[in-house]
């Protein structure tokens, strides 16, 4: 493995991402269609914040959901705003920051995804399953 190559060989470049008009049931089923746990908040390609999964479990039972998102009980969801839900501090890296350091940042901050932003705009995002990944492939 190569920990001093940048992020952006391990990134994910086509991103699922919200808008803070979106509502939260429409994070859920991008969530769960998508199977993914993170999804950043974007606002003329600037991210503004990050919502994970966990943060919508923090306020329903989503999990208990199908996975197409159908019988969703909106009652809660519609008491919040993306914004009032997601993180706004963000902490993002830049494309040429090495998987090393990004290694780094996920143990000392326990995050489990970064949005990768170039030019004051979201280019990717890397999640702690990515790095696993490229640590387990010899290739990477």
């Amino acid at each position: 493995m190569k920990k001093n190559a940048p992020v952006s060989a391990i990134m994910t470049r086509n991103i699922v991402k919200l808008k803070l008009s979106d509502e939260l049931s429409t994070a859920e089923s991008l969530f769960k269609r998508n199977h993914i746990r993170h999804l950043p908040v974007v606002e003329n390609g600037h991210i503004v914040g990050m919502l994970s999964y966990t943060d919508l479990l923090r306020i329903s039972f989503a999990d208990a959901v199908d996975e197409d998102g159908e019988g969703i009980e909106t009652t809660v969801y519609d008491m919040f705003s993306i914004e009032q839900v997601m993180t706004k501090k963000v902490v993002s890296v830049d494309p040429d920051t090495t998987i090393e350091q990004v290694g780094n940042i996920f143990l000392s901050h326990e995050f489990h995804a970064l949005p990768v932003v170039a030019d004051d705009r979201l280019v990717g995002i890397v999640t702690t399953t990515d790095v696993i990944r490229c640590f387990l492939k010899e290739d990477c």
